[in-house]
């Protein structure tokens, strides 16, 4: 299994962060086998794009919350990753207690 979870939904309350607040916060390497997705279906068609990032930041964002990590935004690239046989991508991590 490429993740420890997936999920429909986030099960932590709204954080607020805008994307300036992301980008704040420094990278770290995570292991994709960490990681509980927030959707459960993504867009063939944005997993195959060379420019998915263009729009958006480059390092996924995750959810610390309750002692799991959640990844909210970034799943196209966490298995982009996958697909190139690594087990770990660099993200941003927000930890909200709870």
């Amino acid at each position: 299994m490429i993740f420890k979870a997936v999920r429909d939904g986030r099960p932590y309350p709204d954080h607020g962060l805008t994307l300036k607040q992301w980008a704040e916060i420094p990278p770290r390497p995570l292991r994709l086998d960490q990681l509980v997705t927030t959707k459960r279906e993504l867009a063939l068609d944005k997993l195959l794009a060379e420019d998915s990032t263009f729009y958006g930041d480059l390092f996924p964002h995750v959810v610390q919350w309750q002692n799991s990590l959640f990844l909210e935004d970034g799943l196209h690239r966490a298995l982009r990753a996958a697909l190139q046989q690594r087990n770990q991508i660099h993200a941003r991590v927000l930890v909200l207690a709870g």
